[in-house]
């Protein structure tokens, strides 16, 4: 008697439903996800829960549940979770994140808790996932794309709608406040509320609008299974179609001598241990996903892919340059922050709680140079990359604080890939971690 076995289309099915469940940037055998602080300008803190209190932040940190994120005086910071979905945060704004966390079906289920100030939610509702917010004595839950500003105080607590119908329950019972409506919450009294029929413009709505607007110039055409960092991938280089390899990525501006993994920092985290954070403002997929590939004759270039595991330790592969310097996790039991020099090696900094910028070259873009940075960007999308290019002296001030979406050169989108995941060459090869 023969043995039962699957049909050709349920063996399709059970494969597709696999890579859909695999292709979620949690650790291996979790539940636990890892999200991506995309923007830090100012006076901002982290408390990664280690028991070391605050320390300070910078960019491209991973954020893991239990983590807190806190702004001070003139602070600002955005935090991209996997569908390209923000959270941003104003001057004097704690969260929490309580749930980072899938559930049985694959859903990613998001808990934050905004303890005080101001921040901005632009959820773009995608998959089914489910994203809560709590604030004052409120809880909003979504399943479907919103856009809203919400503020908390002792006193008052208030939601404005920019898009979207949004729920909010509460002491006083269930509310929904429609697009271009406000929500007041009454502390002293129960939490009663009041609906006004407008949006009173606040100082830093145009801030939110600039982000949200580079974020959609910049995302399209995505390949990947996510939406985290593709927008400053775009914005920052683009493309090739480098036979042998197949569609690889690399920055404006780079020759044959850059190396990436030059500058950034080690950052330690319960459960993880360290996990590596780029210094350069586009540096989040291309240290997590796929490999880093030195090609003859044009330098580093990072293959997408690698989209079924979240890696700490930036993989690379093929033949790698006599004068490479690896990069080594620090030794077990540290949990301070270790700072990763331009030689490529690393130097521990005097205490977890300093203040650091994370090298000083490769941070991005110098203040005030944005519509420079579009000629070049315009320049450079019709000479390809047939050249290798001096890499520019950057300063450490955040690109972002200067971005604005007023530029009118054409999308960059068409330099993205068809697809990706291409596999390396057979020969000279060699990689810092498991393939795909």
């Amino acid at each position: 008697m023969s043995k039962p076995s699957l049909s050709g289309v349920s063996i399709v099915f059970l494969t597709a439903a696999a890579c859909a469940l695999l292709a979620l940037p949690a650790l291996a055998d979790s539940q636990a996800r890892i999200v991506r602080l995309s923007d830090v300008q100012g006076s901002v803190q982290i408390d990664k829960n280690t028991g070391m209190g605050f320390e300070s932040a910078f960019l491209n940190l991973p954020i893991k549940q239990g983590t807190q994120v806190k702004t001070r005086d003139r602070g600002r910071a955005e935090i991209e979770f996997e569908d390209g979905s923000t959270l941003r945060l104003t001057p004097n704004t704690t969260v929490e994140f309580n749930t980072l966390g899938l559930s049985d079906s694959g859903k990613r289920i998001s808990v934050i808790n905004l303890v005080e100030g101001m921040a901005y939610v632009n959820w773009l509702g995608k998959s089914g996932d489910q994203f809560s917010l709590n604030f004052s004595r409120e809880k909003i839950a979504l399943d479907r794309a919103a856009h809203f500003r919400v503020e908390t105080s002792p006193q008052v607590a208030k939601m404005a709608v920019f898009k979207g119908n949004i729920d909010v329950d509460g002491p006083a019972g269930k509310v929904v406040v429609e697009k271009k409506k406000t929500a007041s919450f009454d502390g002293a009294d129960n939490d009663k509320y009041s609906i006004a029929k407008n949006v009173e413009e606040a100082p830093l709505d145009s801030w939110d609008k600039e982000a949200s607007s580079y974020h959609d110039q910049y995302a399209k055409n995505n390949s990947s299974p996510y939406g985290y960092g593709v927008s400053d991938l775009n914005y920052y280089g683009a493309y090739s179609n480098v036979p042998g390899y197949g569609m690889m990525w690399q920055p404006y501006f780079t020759g044959v001598g850059w190396d990436p993994f030059m500058n950034g920092a080690w950052s330690f985290y319960p459960g993880s241990g360290f996990m590596f954070a780029s210094a350069y403002p586009w540096g989040w997929m291309p240290y997590h996903y796929g490999n880093w590939m030195f090609v003859p004759g044009m330098g580093w270039m990072w293959e997408p892919g690698g989209w079924n595991s979240f890696t700490t330790v930036p993989r690379y592969a093929g033949t790698l340059p006599a004068n490479f310097h690896p990069l080594v996790p620090p030794a077990a039991g540290t949990v301070r922050t270790v700072l990763v020099g331009r030689a490529g090696t690393g130097s521990a900094l005097p205490s977890s709680r300093v203040v650091l910028n994370a090298g000083s070259a490769g941070m991005g873009i110098p203040r005030g140079s944005l519509e420079n940075l579009h000629q070049l960007n315009r320049q450079v999308a019709k000479a390809g990359f047939a050249e290798a290019r001096p890499a520019p002296q950057f300063s450490t001030t955040s690109p972002r604080t200067s971005r604005t979406t007023s530029d009118s050169s054409p999308s960059r989108s068409s330099m993205a890939p068809a697809s990706a995941g291409h596999s390396a060459p057979s020969t000279g090869h060699a990689s810092s971690g498991p393939h795909r």
